[in-house]
């Protein structure tokens, strides 16, 4: 799992934000007052939610937000949303349905130009679907529960923003160990990030992961897994899985993607 410094910040959000201060975090990241954010909204279904999010960011100060309506694959070589990619110092990628941002966008230039300009350092955040899109590998579908089953979980291709990492959102609200341990089961090169809503995991260029927000940030990491059954398991059937390390990290603490380490980002000092 290679990092590079020349990358932007990935921000996945668990979803249902109740406060301002991740997105006032990202914009920081984007410039500050002369951040420029692009807002795709292409995965929600709901009328205006790009224009909700633009305004959202206008009145936190960024000098400009735009929503970039890609409704159909041919949208994404339209050439002013294109210019609009070019000259963002962020992009917002909203929630909704992350199969359907991946099927419209995916492989498009829209597509192609939001990676070029990540790896030239512009930051990158997304909330539920939006979240999970960021990985190469993604969670398209999945059942609720906490014991790893058959067929509990379909995969597809994310936009490839990290390598390495399988994303999922409204993690403990939604029950969803389960589907993210079924996930490592079927790619047990990749770690499992679970993100609970109201909650972010700030992932700078160097591979650091900041856990910010109300919840916890949920890695599953299964580089030392002995057992392993999904290959044997019939549709439906729990599987076995031994020798998973499962992180849970609260605000102030951190994890490095390349070591895969866990620390304390500060002292905690606990009364008598």
């Amino acid at each position: 799992m290679a990092f590079a410094p020349t990358r932007g910040t990935l921000i996945p959000i668990g979803g249902k934000l109740s406060s301002d201060e991740i997105l006032e975090r990202f914009i920081g990241l984007c410039g500050g007052a002369d951040a420029r954010i692009a807002v795709i909204p292409t995965a929600s279904n709901e009328p205006g939610m790009g224009a909700w999010f633009a305004r959202a960011f206008e009145k936190l100060g960024v000098a400009r937000a735009r929503s970039i309506e890609f409704r159909e694959r041919s949208d994404c070589d339209d050439a002013d949303w294109l210019e609009e990619l070019a000259f963002a110092t962020g992009f917002f990628i909203t929630g909704g349905d992350q199969l359907k941002l991946a099927s419209i966008l995916g492989g498009t230039p829209a597509h192609h130009l939001m990676r070029e300009r990540f790896h030239q350092g512009v930051s990158v955040a997304g909330t539920s679907a939006g979240a999970a899109i960021l990985s190469r590998h993604m969670i398209a579908r999945g059942d609720e529960g906490a014991s790893p089953r058959m067929g509990m979980v379909t995969l597809a291709g994310g936009f490839g923003f990290l390598d390495g990492v399988i994303v999922d959102q409204h993690f403990r609200e939604r029950d969803r160990l389960g589907r993210l341990l079924t996930a490592v089961a079927l790619i047990p090169e990749c770690l499992g990030l679970g993100v609970d809503e109201n909650t972010a995991a700030i992932i700078s260029p160097d591979g650091t992961v900041d856990v910010m927000g109300a919840g916890a940030v949920t890695i599953v990491d299964a580089s030392r897994m002995g057992l392993n059954t999904i290959h044997q398991a019939a549709p439906g059937q729990a599987i076995t899985m031994s020798d998973v390390r499962v992180h849970l990290l609260a605000p102030g603490a951190t994890y490095h993607l390349a070591t895969r380490t866990a620390h304390l980002a500060r002292t905690l000092v606990l009364d008598d």
